[in-house]
C-alpha cells in the first residue's frame, strides 16, 4: 500500500491536540475553586469527569470505528470536543464544567482508539514503532506547552496587552474569568479540527488481529484469566498516580507555599509533562539494556522517593521534586502495557481495550486524593498515592510474561 505521510503529519497532530485538550486541568483547578468557591472534594470531580469517560467508551469505541470507519469517528471525537468547550466557555459554572469535561473526555476516548491502527497504515507497518515515538514526542510537546499558554492568557487577556487575538477574547471572556479563555481556544481547535479531517481522504484500515476488540468469546476467555485483572489494576494505577499528582500540584504549591498558580504553579506542571517526555525516551534506551520488570522497580522507587521529597520539603525542592517524579512515571505506562500484552498468548486487540479502560483511574484517584483533602489536608491526602505507587512497583516482581524484552548482550547487538 502506498505510505500517506499527509495522514501522518496529520495523526501527530491530533495526537498533540489531544494532549493539549487533556493535560491543561491540573493548571487550571486552582483557578476553578477559587472562582466557583469549590471545596477540595468538589474539584476532584472536575478529573472525575473527564477519564470516567475512557471507561465507559474504550471498548464500544473500539466497535463503533470498525462499523462506522475512521473517519466519521475523528470528526465524531472532535465535534465532541467542540460541543464541550464550547458550552463551558458559554456558561462558565461548575456543573456545565462537568458535562463539558465528560464531553470532550469522550471525544478524547476515540481518538485514542482511532489514532494507532490509522498511523499503522498510513504510515507503514515497518516504520510504525518509529513513529509511534514520534507521536509520543508530540503527545509530550503539548503537555508541557499547554500550561505555558494558560499563564500567557491568564496574564493577557483584560490586561494593557493587545493584539487580534486578545482583543477577541477580552470580548468574549469575563474579567474575573480569564482562564476562561482557554476553552475558546480549544473549541476553535476542535472544530478546525472537524475541518480539516472532513475534506481529507483516509486510506483503508484492515485491523490486524491484535488490533481487534471481541466483546464475545475471546472477552469471556480472557476475564478468567486473572493476570487479565492484575495488569487492568496496573494501568488504572498508573494514570490514576500520573493524574493524581499533575491535576494537585499546582493547588498544593499554592496552598503550602502560597505558588501564583498562573506563573510558577504552571510552569511546574509544564516540567513535569516536560520530563516525562524526555523519562519517555531515556526509558527506551534502558529497554535496550536491562529486563522491563527491574527498569519498572527502579523508576516506580524514583517516582516515590520525588513525591516523598515534594510533599515534606522546602518550596525550593517541591519545586524540583514534582516535575522529576514526572521523569520517573515516564516508563511506567508503557512497561506495564508491553508485559501485559506478552503476557497473553492472543486476543490482544480485546485485551487493549480492557486495558484502556483502565485509563479510568484518572477519574477515580483524583477524586479520593480530593475527598481525603477535605478531611486531613492535601499534603497527608497525596500520600495515597503511595498506594497505586506500591502496585505498580508489585509489577514488576510478580509479572511472568512470556516473552522478555529484548536487551543487548553485546556490542554486535547494535548493530
Amino acid at each position: 500500500m502506498q505510505r500517506n505521510i499527509f495522514i501522518v503529519v496529520l495523526i501527530l497532530l491530533i495526537f498533540f491536540v489531544i494532549s493539549f485538550l487533556t493535560n491543561i486541568l491540573g493548571p487550571i483547578i486552582p483557578d476553578i475553586v477559587k472562582s466557583f468557591n469549590l471545596s477540595i472534594g468538589l474539584a476532584g470531580f472536575l478529573p472525575f469527569a473527564f477519564f470516567v469517560a475512557y471507561g465507559v467508551m474504550s471498548i464500544p469505541a473500539g466497535l463503533m470505528v470498525e462499523k462506522y470507519g475512521e473517519k466519521k469517528m475523528l470528526i465524531l471525537a472532535f465535534l465532541l470536543a467542540f460541543a464541550g468547550a464550547l458550552l463551558f466557555a458559554f456558561i462558565p459554572s461548575f456543573s456545565i464544567a462537568l458535562s463539558s469535561l465528560f464531553l470532550i473526555g469522550i471525544g478524547m476516548a476515540i481518538l485514542q482508539v482511532v489514532i494507532n491502527p490509522l498511523l499503522r497504515v498510513a504510515g507503514g507497518e515497518e516504520k510504525f514503532a518509529f513513529f509511534s515515538v514520534l507521536a509520543q514526542l508530540f503527545f509530550g510537546a503539548a503537555s508541557f506547552l499547554s500550561p505555558l499558554l494558560y499563564s500567557y492568557l491568564v496574564l493577557n487577556v483584560h490586561s494593557e496587552q493587545s493584539g487580534f487575538l486578545l482583543d477577541i477574547l477580552n470580548d468574549l471572556v469575563p474579567e474575573n474569568l480569564k482562564w476562561v479563555s482557554l476553552y475558546w481556544v480549544f473549541a476553535v481547535i476542535a472544530l478546525a479540527m472537524v475541518v480539516v479531517i472532513s475534506a481529507v481522504k483516509f486510506p483503508k484500515v484492515e485491523l490486524l488481529e491484535e488490533e481487534r476488540i471481541d466483546v464475545g468469546k475471546s472477552f469471556k476467555e480472557l476475564a478468567a484469566n486473572r493476570y487479565v485483572w492484575l495488569f487492568f489494576l496496573g494501568i488504572f494505577a498508573y494514570v490514576g498516580t500520573e493524574q493524581g499528582i499533575a491535576n494537585w500540584i499546582s493547588q498544593f504549591l499554592q496552598t503550602y507555599h502560597n505558588v501564583d498558580p498562573a506563573t510558577t504553579g504552571a510552569s511546574v506542571i509544564s516540567y513535569f509533562w516536560g520530563l516525562l517526555t524526555i523519562g519517555c525516551f531515556l526509558g527506551l534506551i534502558l529497554l535496550k539494556l536491562i529486563d522491563s520488570r527491574k527498569v519498572l522497580i527502579f523508576f516506580t522507587a524514583g517516582a516515590v522517593i520525588s513525591l516523598l521529597a515534594a510533599l515534606f520539603g522546602s518550596k525550593d525542592i517541591a519545586l524540583q521534586a514534582f516535575p522529576i517524579t514526572g521523569f520517573f512515571a515516564s516508563v511506567m505506562y508503557s512497561v506495564i502495557f508491553s508485559l501485559a500484552l506478552n503476557s497473553v498468548p492472543r486476543h490482544h486487540g480485546t485485551f487493549s481495550g480492557i486495558l484502556c479502560a483502565g485509563i479510568a483511574g484518572g477519574a477515580v484517584v483524583p477524586l479520593i486524593v480530593g475527598g481525603l483533602g477535605e478531611l486531613v489536608g492535601l499534603q497527608f491526602a497525596m500520600l495515597f498515592l503511595l498506594i497505586p505507587l506500591a502496585y505498580i512497583l508489585s509489577i514488576g516482581i510478580w509479572a511472568k510474561p512470556l516473552i522478555t524484552n529484548d536487551t543487548i548482550t553485546s556490542l554486535k547487538d547494535i548493530f
